[in-house]
């Protein structure tokens, strides 16, 4: 027969009653309704996550130290012994083409060439920041580097 809209049940255990409080000393939950006598916990007040019952809260406690610059601008570091085995000869090298090969993440928006490792390929290099190792790895290769703005 199948499955048609009027056939379709939760399964067992999916459902659970509702607790009905408040209806009753019979119910087991009635009169206070399973809160007590009193206290902060009986009152219908909700709590901010960070209150620790009056105490100063260690957002207030802990001392705020250095300075966070706002300006810094963020680079993925790339070396060069990534781009040996990954590049054919003449091959460019830019953030585009590292994104599609998976060498960097997508939220990189900036990369700098870093000059750990090798390189045997000539290859041409165009992005945003390159060390002084890097680049003469890359042009010793036979490459060439060129620096792109963001």
């Amino acid at each position: 027969m199948g499955t048609t809209l009027h056939t379709l049940k939760p399964p067992v255990g999916a459902r659970r009653k509702m607790k009905r409080v408040g209806r009753g000393p019979g119910s087991g939950k009635g009169k206070t309704s399973g809160r007590g006598m009193k206290g902060q916990m009986a009152r219908r007040q909700p709590k901010r996550p960070s209150f620790e019952g009056g105490q100063n809260p260690i957002h207030r406690r802990v001392p705020k130290r250095g300075f966070v610059n706002i300006f810094r601008v963020e680079y993925h570091g790339v070396n060069v012994a990534l781009l040996a085995g990954q590049y054919a000869v003449g091959e460019e090298v830019s953030l585009e083409s590292l994104h599609a090969k998976g060498l960097v993440p997508k939220r990189a928006k900036r990369v700098k060439l870093l000059g750990t490792g090798d390189v045997s390929t000539a290859l041409t290099v165009r992005l945003h920041a390159c060390s002084e190792a890097a680049k003469g790895k890359v042009e010793a290769a036979g490459g060439s580097v060129e620096i792109v703005e963001a």
